[in-house]
């Protein structure tokens, strides 16, 4: 037991040079055996073939100068064999051992909560290669894991700061006698308060979304273009207050100001089997998000085609864009890092994350394009026919 225990705190270099060295031991005995009980005899055998007398001094002499030459040459052989064994093992535990404390220190910092740490390549092998890099993959995700739960909380804390400090005022001023309980006091503290709710409601979604919780309440067999109609008609209004163009998929252009439905390709009306009220909230969200970022007098396109196994729904805007350095993070919670999804434009910045859920939890997938900022941007999302 205590034998075991000592085992257990050895290190690596001392577990490979005491493997070394039983590795050659044996090697080396291995041939003294061979070479006392074969040797002597062949070479007794050969002596006499040669025409020497049994039992003469000759044959005694070159006997003994046989043993004492294979003995000098095993001992010279093993001492070689186990210099050049632990010399090998030294420089080969060595390439390995500092590469490795150098991994377990990152880990060590990693495990402490210093997502910074990275690990050099420590070029000692493609094992040891493929160690290092996937250490350094699992710090930046844990990097990035960070840097959005710190922006989550400040972002939040910001959206409850407005909306606190004005029922505080107002409860504060009633309390005082500075301000009367009037309709539109009430009406103030009403809609604040509405607005906490909705946002802890939309932190609740989007965290539902984002890990697969979403319940399914109705899966059903739909067809795309039923899908798209029902979209662009329950956001037809706000299209028309603003001034937007909003053309509907298959080439017609269903103006919000005079067509009463949207178009689409007889191709288009293929069926996909999801749950229609996501769907339409997801189809929603883009739309309204377009709508937000398009100036009055633009134009928020949606087209669907079949790519084999799947159905793809654009909705194509040309108002703002995205920048390079912020499209990668466009579907992260309450992510504003510009014109994208700045505060200007409302919303909580939750709406994205809650569509890019949406469709992962169908299977599908959301992504966003946009060749720059004032050029638009593109929002494809992507089901499973059938």
């Amino acid at each position: 037991m205590n034998l075991r225990a000592a085992r257990a705190g050895w290190s690596l270099r001392t577990r490979l040079m005491l493997a070394q060295g039983i590795v050659v031991g044996a090697g080396i005995l291995t041939a003294a055996l061979v070479a006392a009980i074969v040797g002597p005899q062949l070479f007794h055998e050969h002596l006499l073939q040669a025409g020497q007398e049994p039992n003469s001094p000759e044959l005694m002499h070159s006997e003994e100068a046989y043993a004492s030459a294979n003995s000098i040459a095993l001992g010279a052989a093993l001492l070689i064999a186990l210099t050049a064994g632990f010399v090998v093992t030294w420089q080969l535990s060595r390439r390995m051992t500092q590469p490795l404390r150098d991994l377990a220190t990152v880990a060590t910092r990693l495990s402490n909560g210093d997502y910074s740490a990275r690990a050099p390549r420590p070029s000692a092998g493609p094992e040891l290669d493929r160690l290092a890099d996937t250490l350094n993959d699992v710090a930046e995700r844990l990097e990035s894991t960070e840097d959005t739960r710190r922006r989550l909380l400040a972002d939040l804390a910001h959206e409850m700061r407005t909306p606190l400090a004005v029922i505080g005022a107002h409860l504060d001023g009633l309390e005082d006698g500075v301000t009367e309980w009037t309709p539109e006091t009430a009406r103030v503290l009403r809609d604040h308060t509405e607005r906490l709710v909705r946002l802890s409601s939309d932190v609740a979604e989007v965290s539902r979304a984002e890990e697969g919780r979403l319940e399914e309440r109705a899966i059903v067999e739909v067809s795309v273009g039923d899908l798209v109609r029902a979209a662009v008609e329950g956001v037809r209004s706000e299209f028309a207050a603003k001034g937007v163009e909003l053309v509907g998929a298959g080439g017609g252009a269903a103006q919000v100001t005079g067509a009463t439905g949207v178009d689409v390709a007889a191709g288009l009306e293929v069926l996909v089997t999801v749950d229609r009220q996501r769907i339409l909230q997801l189809l929603t969200n883009l739309l309204t998000n377009a709508l937000r970022h398009t100036p009055a007098g633009g134009t928020v396109r949606v087209d669907a085609q079949t790519s084999g196994e799947h159905v793809e729904l654009t909705v194509t805007d040309t108002g703002d864009g995205i920048s390079a350095t912020h499209l990668p993070h466009v579907f992260e919670r309450f992510y504003r890092g510009d014109t994208a999804r700045d505060r200007e434009h409302g919303g909580s910045g939750i709406g994205l994350a809650i569509a890019r859920g949406i469709a992962h939890a169908h299977r599908g997938t959301l992504t966003a394009y946009s060749a720059g900022p004032g050029m638009g941007a593109t929002f494809t999302l992507t089901l499973p026919v059938g």
